[in-house]
């Protein structure tokens, strides 16, 4: 592979995060394309060859690098489209996907993460998934009485809610059978010694950490809490690695929640992690990380 990349970046291209990438790849030499999310096309040939198309025609199945930095909401069509063409891409054409499709679905699914990080012995808090309003009803006990549900798919904080009153947790879950959810429950780590970190992993790396402070259970940035510099400790660093591993993903956000004793549980891993906030509390050029770590992944 030569010096020059050919580097796409996947998501709104006029977001925070995809300008800068875009400016960094391209201030290193790389020929860059800029690629919503909605402007995918795939096409089979009269030859018989399996292309994917991006803006105005663009060969995505030449590039060498794609950094995929939003695959927003959709019917499950769109989604499953969405999903097809970055897998058509990374096994048929080997340009080198940032995450790769599988590690995008690992992390998208909570439900799935879990089991891997549980699987790899990385310690996530008792979970509970099902589809009945009834079974969620048990679960809710069977795991204390005061739990987070989380959409299956989310992210941000959106869409959460703790609910550690019985009356409360039966009108949340009627709530939910209406929409033919899937319930996701998670037991509640709270208390006023809890604190909340998010690491970002870049290419097997700490590239950089943060405490996430709020007033509230819920310590989203996007929810109003407050980034804070945090030095990590050896097994705050070895726990986020490994969780990263335990999905396969290159570049991910992982969440660390510390309890009494500052024991480590990791709730989810993020695979296509915002680094807006934590560029604000740390010294070193986040992006230009994320930047140099794909680079040596492409030239592997």
């Amino acid at each position: 592979m030569s010096a020059r990349l050919r580097v796409g970046v996947l998501g709104a291209s006029e977001s925070w995060h995809s300008r800068r990438l875009l400016e960094a790849f391209a201030a290193r030499g790389h020929e860059t394309v800029a690629i919503p999310a909605t402007r995918l096309e795939s096409e089979i040939d009269e030859d018989g060859a399996a292309r994917v198309l991006g803006p105005d025609g663009v060969a995505l199945d030449e590039l060498d690098l794609l950094l995929v930095r939003g695959l927003p909401r959709g019917s499950l069509e769109q989604v499953i489209f969405r999903m097809d063409a970055l897998h058509l891409l990374a096994e048929q054409h080997a340009v080198r996907c940032v995450n790769t499709p599988r590690a995008l679905e690992r992390t998208i699914d909570k439900s799935w993460a879990g089991a891997l990080l549980a699987a790899a012995g990385v310690p996530t808090p008792p979970t509970i998934v099902c589809e009945r309003r009834e079974s969620a009803l048990r679960a809710f006990e069977r795991l204390g009485g005061d739990v987070v549900v989380k959409p299956l798919f989310g992210a941000m904080g959106a869409g959460i809610a703790r609910v550690h009153d019985p009356d409360v947790a039966h009108r949340v879950f009627g709530a939910l059978e209406l929409e033919r959810a899937v319930y996701y429950l998670q037991r509640t780590i709270a208390g006023a010694d809890r604190r909340d970190l998010r690491v970002l992993v870049v290419a097997g790396e700490v590239a950089g950490a943060m405490e996430r402070v709020s007033e509230s259970w819920r310590a989203n940035v996007a929810r109003g809490a407050r980034p804070r510099a945090v030095t990590l400790t050896d097994s705050e660093r070895a726990t986020a690695l490994a969780a990263a591993a335990a999905v396969g993903a290159d570049v991910a956000g992982v969440d660390l929640l510390l309890g009494p004793d500052s024991e480590i549980t990791v709730p989810e891993v993020n695979g296509i992690p915002g680094w807006q906030a934590l560029q604000s509390v740390c010294a070193v050029d986040l992006t230009e990380r994320v930047v140099a770590g794909c680079e040596a992944l492409a030239r592997q």
